[in-house]
């Protein structure tokens, strides 16, 4: 399960977001760095009265089927958990991007989500992106599932993915550098799903 520790100091907030990443060898967890810079703080989003789910398929540039997502409004962010193969040994960058379409090559997914308009980046003092997760990193066996909490973000209510043009999650080819703007210096998009909500 995620981790997050709060920090404090002249009214600032800072969330960290772990990562646990599964695979059929041994688990693996990934400290992510983030910004200490003099950002505004940000507030977590009131509990969802309700539970909210969604689902993502997540397609490659030929459109082969590589993994699927779901996603899960907590008291403590919003929940994402996934299963992918076949993406190449290594870090990926992974995002929610703010446009819910996958046409290759995942352009029309558009940018990251980032309703706040910081840059991008845990490193970077002028970010992240609400969008922004930390990579993933795919074993030798070629499958991996990992699960992230992503704080400060819902399906639907405050910072709400979900929203008229809808969100997307995709994978890159190159790892996420978390200082570079826009995307961390992460590649191409190799793989895209369109989230969508649980009926």
């Amino acid at each position: 399960m995620s981790a997050i520790r709060v920090v404090t100091g002249r009214s600032l907030l800072v969330a960290v977001i772990g990562l646990m990443a599964c695979s059929s060898g041994p688990t693996t967890t990934t400290r992510v760095p983030v910004r200490t810079g003099p950002a505004p703080a940000r507030t977590q989003p009131a509990a969802p009265a309700y539970s909210t789910t969604a689902t993502a398929t997540m397609h490659d540039l030929a459109g082969g089927r590589v993994g699927t997502v779901t996603f899960t409004d907590t008291y403590a962010g919003l929940l994402i958990r996934g299963t992918v193969s076949e993406l190449g040994l290594g870090a990926h960058a992974i995002h929610i991007h703010a446009v819910g379409r996958c046409d290759a090559p995942f352009t029309t997914a558009g940018p990251h989500f980032n309703p706040e308009g910081r840059q991008h980046g845990f490193k970077n003092p002028n970010g992240p992106h609400l969008g922004d997760i930390p990579n993933i990193d795919t074993p030798a066996s070629g499958r991996l599932t990992f699960e992230f909490l992503l704080p400060y973000v819902t399906l639907r209510g405050k910072n709400a993915i979900m929203d008229g043009d809808g969100a997307a999650i995709i994978i890159h080819t190159s790892k996420d550098d978390y200082v570079t703007d826009p995307a961390g210096d992460s590649g191409a998009r190799a793989a895209c799903g369109v989230i969508t909500l649980a009926r």
